[in-house]
């Protein structure tokens, strides 16, 4: 897309004014008195100024836009009520012109209503002061057309400005998409090579034997079960330090479960190893005979909750119902 500079456009439309200034000096001796004409060309002075002045927003604001629309009611006003309607007033009409600029300035800051208002009243005022012909002959419809030009553009260019925006928004939200469909593929392939590598020693081990193995590689394989369900659940509970701490205490006889449901996803690496680095104190410190750690929601000043639990006196048997078990110790690593 082609832009054009904003101050090439202010340039013009201070150039476009500073012309029409120049006639209105330039034909003071044709009114009957020339004072009311040097008040409009004062009034005009201030309004293209300010409507022209820099600012960061580019629609008027409607303060200005209802003083640009007051000045091209009294423009017409002052300069024609010291002129002679039957006469050929040659560049003393000059702000037929001026109020076209003026308000096709404000059509382009976006202030249609107030633009079209301008030119209406100026249309009103001159077939009231010299009758419907004067509309052709002093330019009126000429400041009519730019108006209609000026709101045109306008129009195509907001409607462009709100293309463009809902077309950045697809594809911001399609470059998204991509990027979590790429990161799924990637943690999905990471997960696999990782189940792998844990896996394939044992199960080629399982293989030559023909199935038939001792106790105590059944309780290997338990471990390495163990260990894949939490790659696949942990996620981003897992360093090298919380593997290692969980496999002690699962060699120790410990139940150990690893849930991780997004919760630490936005923690930058410092902060994520602090947090799993406490985790990880917190399992080779306990005693427990089921350990959970679970991520908090989203927005919680609780990064990671860690329960010990313990199963109660009696017969030592490991116990289904969570309810009975008695709580060895509690820990909520926070965020910060």
């Amino acid at each position: 897309m082609i832009g054009v500079p904003r101050w090439l456009l202010l340039v013009l439309g201070a150039l476009f004014s500073t012309y029409h200034v120049v006639l209105g000096i330039y034909s003071l001796d044709v009114p009957s008195s020339p004072w009311p004409t040097v008040v409009a060309l004062a009034l005009y002075s201030i309004a293209t100024i300010a409507s022209l002045w820099p600012v960061e927003r580019l629609r008027m604001p409607d303060w200005l836009a209802a003083f640009d629309l007051a000045v091209c009611i009294v423009l017409p006003l002052l300069v024609t009520s010291q002129l002679d309607a039957d006469a050929d007033n040659g560049y003393a009409t000059w702000y037929v012109a001026a109020v076209g600029t003026l308000m096709t300035i404000a059509a382009a800051r976006r202030q249609l209503t107030a633009a079209w208002l301008g030119v209406v009243a100026l249309a009103v005022q001159s077939v009231a002061w010299a009758g419907p012909l004067s509309l052709g002959t002093i330019g009126v419809i000429g400041s009519i057309v730019w108006v209609g030009i000026a709101h045109m553009l306008t129009s195509a260019l907001t409607a462009a400005a709100r293309e463009t925006r809902r077309y950045a928004q697809a594809e911001r939200e399609a470059a998204a998409w991509q990027a979590a469909q790429d990161a799924h593929l990637f943690e999905g392939r990471m997960r696999l090579a990782q189940t792998n590598r844990i896996a394939a020693p044992m199960l080629r081990r399982i293989a030559d034997r023909g199935g038939a193995l001792t106790e105590a590689q059944r309780q290997e394989c338990r471990l390495l079960e163990a260990a894949i369900r939490d790659e696949i659940r942990g996620r981003m509970l897992l360093t090298d330090a919380v593997r290692t701490e969980v496999q002690r205490a699962r060699e120790r006889g410990t139940i150990v479960m690893l849930l991780d449901e997004g919760g630490i996803d936005d923690l930058d690496e410092p902060t994520r190893d602090r947090v799993l680095s406490r985790l990880a104190e917190a399992v080779a410190d306990s005693k427990a005979d089921r350990i959970i750690a679970r991520t908090a929601a989203e927005g919680s000043p609780v990064a990671v909750t860690v329960v010990g639990l313990r199963e109660p006196e009696g017969d030592g048997l490991p116990s289904d119902d969570t309810d009975e078990l008695e709580v060895e110790f509690w820990l909520e690593i926070p965020r910060t």
